[in-house]
C-alpha cells in the first residue's frame, strides 16, 4: 500500500506521511497518527483500520475536516469513514473454499481454521472465515460471528470436522504456534484454513516439522508475490489475490482529487465499499471455477 500511495502522490503532487503500527492488532499506535494528521491540518486520511478502538479518533478527524478512507479493512460500523476501498473479503473467502470442495473430490475433509484474532471482531477476517465456509458448503449460524457453525456435518460434497479455530495474528510464527496446537488435537487434518499467507507459511512448517505436510491442502487469501511464490512451490494450494496497490493509489487520487473541489468517490453497486477486485491463484484448477496460474498471479502480485 505505501509503495501505490507513493507513486501515485509523485503524480498528483500530493504531501504524503506514513505511519504504522507495531503490529496487527496495534489500535493505539494508530490512534496517535490519527491525532498527528488532525493537527497537522491534512486533507485526508488513508487508513487500514487494527480494530474498533481506532473509531473515535477517526470520526474525530472527520469533524476537523478530513475526508478518511479505509483501505481493505472496512471499520464497523461503516459509516465510521467517508468510504471504504477493500477487496470483497467474503468473496475471498468464497473462492478458496470452493477451489477446497473441488479439489477434495467429495473426501472427508478435517480441517483447521487459521484467524487472526480471538479477542476481537474485525470485518477482514470475519469475512474471509465466513466466506470460506460458505464456499465448502458448510452452513454458518450468525454471519456476524465466527465459530458457532457446526463443528461437523456435512460440506456440499462429504462430511467435515473442524478440528479446531485458532488466532495467528497474521504472523508466521503465529500460523505455526496454531497449527502446532491444532495437531496437537487431530493429527488426522486435511485442510487447512488460513487468513493470510504469513501464517499459511508458519502452518506448512509446523505439518513439516511433525511430517504430516503430505496430503494437506493450504488455503489463504492475500496474493502477495511471497505467498504467490508459495503456491507455485506448492505449499499453498490456492490463494485469493487481492490488489492493495490499487487500493491506495486510488484513495490518494480521491483525496487529491477533493481537495481541489472535485466529486467524492462512490461505493459499488450492491456494496457498502468499493470494491477493488478479487482473483483466484492456483496452478491446480478446478473445473467450473474461474482462476488465474501463478505465472499470472506473479505478474501482478505486491510486496
Amino acid at each position: 500500500m505505501q509503495q501505490g500511495a507513493r507513486r501515485e502522490a509523485v503524480q498528483h503532487k500530493v504531501d504524503l506521511t506514513i505511519a504504522a503500527g507495531k503490529r496487527d492488532g496495534d489500535e493505539e499506535t494508530q490512534v496517535q497518527a490519527i491525532e498527528n494528521a488532525i493537527a497537522r491540518g491534512e486533507r485526508g486520511i488513508l487508513i487500514t483500520p487494527n480494530g474498533p478502538g481506532v473509531n473515535a479518533a477517526l470520526r474525530k478527524a472527520r469533524r476537523a475536516g478530513l475526508f478518511v478512507i479505509a483501505l481493505d479493512t472496512p471499520t464497523d460500523p461503516p459509516e465510521v469513514v467517508d468510504i471504504t476501498f477493500a477487496t470483497d473479503n467474503f468473496k475471498a473467502g468464497e473462492l478458496i473454499g470452493r477451489w477446497s470442495r473441488g479439489a477434495l473430490g467429495g473426501k472427508a475433509a478435517t480441517i483447521a481454521v487459521l484467524d487472526l484474532f480471538a479477542d476481537k471482531l474485525v470485518s477482514v477476517d470475519l469475512e474471509r472465515n465466513q466466506g470460506f465456509l460458505t464456499g465448502m458448503g458448510i452452513s454458518t449460524a450468525n454471519p456476524r460471528r465466527k465459530g458457532d457453525e457446526p463443528r461437523a456435518g456435512r460440506y456440499a460434497d462429504g462430511d467435515y470436522t473442524i478440528a479446531c479455530s485458532e488466532p495467528t495474528l497474521g504472523a508466521e510464527d503465529g500460523g505455526r504456534t496454531a497449527m502446532e496446537a491444532c495437531l496437537a488435537r487431530n493429527a488426522e487434518i486435511n485442510l487447512v484454513y488460513t487468513v493470510n499467507e504469513p501464517s499459511a507459511l508458519g502452518a506448512f512448517k509446523a505439518l513439516q516439522a511433525a511430517g504430516s505436510e503430505k496430503g494437506v491442502l493450504i488455503v489463504s487469501v492475500d496474493g502477495g508475490c511471497a505467498g504467490v511464490k508459495l503456491v507455485k512451490e506448492g505449499i499453498i494450494g490456492a490463494t485469493a489475490q487481492q490488489y492493495p496497490l490499487r487500493m491506495a493509489a486510488m484513495g490518494v487520487e480521491a483525496i487529491a482529487r477533493i481537495a481541489l473541489g472535485g466529486a467524492t468517490p462512490h461505493t459499488s453497486a450492491g456494496l457498502a465499499f468499493f470494491d477493488t477486485g478479487v482473483a483466484l491463484v492456483t496452478d491446480s484448477p478446478v473445473p467450473g471455477l474461474e482462476s488465474i496460474d501463478t505465472g499470472q498471479g506473479l505478474a501482478q502480485c505486491w510486496g
